[in-house]
């Protein structure tokens, strides 16, 4: 695998997109989701976006009754596509499946302008909410937050998504009230804190989603979470929608939970890459700086899969271990080299 690939990136059109051919979701009805899932972008070995595989996946989606997507986000991998590629992947999942799923953006930015603008131009596609994050690495004052907020917030509705481990600021309580009650487009909270957090805003009439499938269970039975923006749910949707919607469930949510933590033995989207990959459906290709798990990690999952059962997964091939030398890793090389891509073993 130690061949070339162009890496010059093509300029990716716009689809022509038309107002009368989109439905948009309420704040309130969005408020009632339960099961969201943070979609996965899948991608070709030069590392353009593989359409055909992402819409079979929300076919997918759709099929398993998941009531919304998170287009973009982390595990969409938006941090490693270009504007053109993350605005065109928000309006082709807009054209094509407004009508059965609601489909949320991330389009937050640790700058400002540039939340702004991304979240502008996904209104302007038809997304029916956006994704905002606080600013990371640059963190800001308190009010710096609640000014950055407010201006996402004044453009359409968003969900504040609180994953201080990634960010390295968590954002203050007084800043998630102070939007609940002064902003009309405040939908809600992504919550990766835990579910003390959960309980606690709840009480205050916040409307919670646990961020974190392992949690996810007691957030909403124990908690009063209105569901789970899912990781899993890109491989088990049909288990995961039966985990959220037909009651408190332990022995379910104990057998996933082998699951749900093999998929957090690593950043996410590394494991649940890998796990796509040995199912069969998607290609092996990971984008630099995201690297395949080892060897042993891919046999457990193997074995998670035989025992959760093959038949709950995503897919119809058998699931393989996959070689080391099977999967392709796509990123830029050195300046001299820069008209190419080293697509390499690892």
């Amino acid at each position: 695998m130690n061949h070339l690939v162009s890496a010059m990136p093509s300029k990716v059109a716009m689809e022509p997109f038309s107002s009368v051919d989109y439905k948009r979701t309420s704040v309130e009805e969005i408020r009632r989701l339960r099961l969201i899932t943070g979609i996965k972008t899948p991608f070709l070995p030069d590392g353009r976006i593989d359409l055909d595989t992402y819409d079979h996946m929300i076919k997918v989606q759709i099929s398993n009754r998941v009531e919304g997507v998170l287009v973009g986000s982390t595990a969409g991998e938006g941090h490693l596509l270009s504007r053109d590629e993350h605005l065109m992947l928000i309006g082709h999942t807009v054209k094509h499946f407004n009508k059965s799923i609601c489909i949320i953006g991330y389009t937050g930015s640790y700058s400002t302008r540039d939340a702004v603008y991304m979240t502008e131009q996904g209104f302007a596609l038809g997304m029916d909410a956006s994704l905002q994050i606080n600013p990371y690495y640059g963190k800001t004052s308190t009010k710096g937050l609640v000014a950055h907020f407010e201006s996402v917030l004044s453009i359409g509705p968003a969900i504040i998504y609180d994953v201080p481990y990634r960010t390295g600021q968590d954002i203050p309580a007084s800043v998630m009230h102070d939007l609940a009650q002064n902003s009309p487009n405040f939908i809600g909270v992504k919550e990766c804190v835990g579910n003390e957090r959960v309980k606690d805003y709840v009480d205050k009439g916040i409307v919670m989603w646990s961020g974190i499938d392992d949690q996810c269970h007691e957030a909403m039975w124990r908690c009063g979470a209105v569901g789970v923006t899912s990781i899993a749910a890109n491989l088990i949707p049909g288990l995961m929608h039966k985990l959220v919607f037909e009651g408190e469930n332990s022995e379910l949510n104990a057998k996933l939970n082998v699951l749900f933590k093999w998929l957090s033995c690593e950043p996410n989207p590394i494991p649940l890459d890998t796990a796509l990959a040995q199912l069969g459906v998607v290609k092996p290709v990971f984008k630099l700086p995201y690297y395949p798990l080892s060897l042993e990690k891919r046999e457990e999952f193997v074995e998670i899969v035989k025992f959760i059962g093959r038949e709950n997964f995503i897919g119809e091939k058998d699931v393989q271990v996959l070689s080391d030398e099977e999967f392709i890793l796509v990123g830029v090389v050195p300046k001299k080299m820069k008209d190419f891509v080293l697509v390499s073993k690892y």
